[in-house]
């Protein structure tokens, strides 16, 4: 359970910096808290690790999905979820690349990260 929660948090972490904006206190994802967004993209941690790992395609639809929300996507990112999940951030930013993601911002910053 620990492992998955890892997971997920790094790929939360990682469309959060790549799609990031600062965001606000509470309500980024709605009715959703930040955290629980993050156990969503459990099927990133890998890709979220290591630059090299493959990107599924459920990693992929998570993130397009999360992503249409940039607020949440950085909330998601900057959750204790994520934050205990020990992703790298670094390589959480490549994954909408990796996905193939043709409308990402690029550039955005989410807290201290970009």
């Amino acid at each position: 359970m620990a492992a998955a929660m890892k997971l997920i948090s790094v790929m939360g972490l990682i469309v959060l910096i790549s799609l990031g904006k600062v965001v606000d206190a509470a309500g980024e994802c709605g009715k959703s808290s930040p955290d629980n967004e993050a156990m969503k993209l459990a099927p990133c941690a890998e890709a979220a690790q290591d630059e090299n790992a493959p990107v599924s395609a459920s990693c992929c639809a998570q993130v397009r999905k999360i992503g249409q929300s940039p607020k949440c996507l950085c909330a998601v990112m900057l959750s204790n979820t994520a934050k205990a999940s020990g992703i790298k951030p670094e390589i959480a930013i490549t994954i909408p690349k990796r996905c193939n993601i043709a409308n990402r911002p690029v550039g955005y910053k989410c807290g201290g990260e970009s």
